[in-house]
């Protein structure tokens, strides 16, 4: 098997430096080369192209979001961003991920090879997972203008919940862009480290004409909002006499590092099963691994409506292919058809 070929594209030679070792360390990884800024990359590419990129945000002579829509727009190829973490930072890898890159790691927060080897498992994991995802050229969307209409009875006491990895925040942007229709409650898990989550919520509800923000514990589950889990948190629905509740854990994983974030979307689901039952819809999104695939399953056991996303239209075609192969999905589409499937299929 031919190894993952790798550029890295970033102007600290720290940086630099920590990613060749670490990557060179894998048997199926091949670091390909190393660029300091876009342009020293474009000569690298017009000799080799790479399976991967990892890419900077912030550089000198041109920066990461700039070259990625130029990348994306004329020879699209997996990227993992690799930037430090600031709110504005945050706001901009949000902006990365609509533009194309696959997934993003945090920088630590000095910048050591000490500190970049604790990341070591994420880096390898998502420089894998990117050489498996499907990449086309970005079709940006606009702002939501199309004033919702009455929701239909058949969906107005409904819980709609939502899980996604890898290509996820583009998935739930166009499913959620499609929606025409004044929604019931919407609950999504997205794997997403903490502190970006807010930024992904923010970025939703900016161009969604319903609201959308991070969920916070206790929480009111109303029609008409999209509440997304915190990153680094686990997130249940539970019901009260009256509406759907949220409850987080109370630890995070930054306070408990023990804690499995990689199956977040297992537990929003086993959830929702238990609290709305046959009230729900489960939808499971592109994502590498099988993470929602046992709540999934709950779900339908419950008498819940469940889709998968297609395989044409998915990132990383893993979560939803072995939910579809495990039998327990109803309907399979692209996420610009899910909202039909809600408005019409969907008793």
């Amino acid at each position: 098997m031919k190894p993952i070929r790798v550029l890295i594209i970033d102007d600290s030679p720290i940086v630099q430096l920590s990613l060749r070792r670490i990557l060179s360390k894998e048997p199926d990884i091949e670091v390909m080369g190393v660029a300091s800024d876009p342009f020293e990359a474009k000569d690298l590419m017009t000799e080799d192209k790479p399976d991967v990129i990892t890419l900077d945000i912030e550089m000198l002579r041109m920066d990461g979001i700039t070259f990625l829509k130029r990348l994306m727009s004329y020879s699209p190829i997996p990227v993992v961003m690799i930037s430090s973490y600031t709110r504005k930072n945050s706001i901009r890898t949000i902006e990365a991920l609509e533009a194309g890159a696959v997934d993003f790691v945090t920088k630590p927060s000095y910048g050591t090879e000490i500190e970049f080897t604790s990341l070591r498992n994420e880096i390898v994991t998502k420089i894998r997972g990117a050489s498996e995802a499907q990449v086309k050229p970005i079709i940006l969307q606009r702002k939501a203008l199309v004033k919702t209409r009455e929701t239909p009875d058949t969906i107005a006491n409904k819980l709609i919940a939502i899980g996604a990895s890898i290509g996820g925040p583009m998935a739930v942007q166009k499913l959620l862009c499609g929606i025409s229709f004044q929604p019931p409650g919407i609950v999504i898990a997205q794997h997403m480290a903490a502190g970006y989550t807010q930024a992904f919520a923010q970025r939703l509800n900016d161009i969604l004409p319903f609201d959308v923000r991070e969920a916070c514990d206790m929480d009111r589950v109303d029609q008409g909002e999209v509440l997304i889990i915190p990153g680094g948190r686990h997130m249940r629905v539970v019901r009260n006499e009256e509406s759907y509740m949220i409850r987080l854990d109370k630890t995070s994983l930054t306070q408990d590092p023990s804690i499995d974030v990689g199956r977040s979307i297992n537990v929003l689901f086993h959830s929702v099963a238990k609290s709305a039952g046959p009230n729900a819809v489960g939808i499971i999104l592109t994502g590498m691994g099988k993470d929602g695939v046992d709540g999934l399953a709950a779900m339908k056991g419950a008498g819940a409506y469940t889709i998968a996303q297609d395989e044409a239209s998915c990132v990383v075609f893993g979560m939803p292919r072995v939910a579809i192969e495990r039998g327990i999905v109803d309907a399979v589409a692209s996420p610009e058809d899910i909202p039909a499937i809600l408005l019409t299929d969907v008793k």
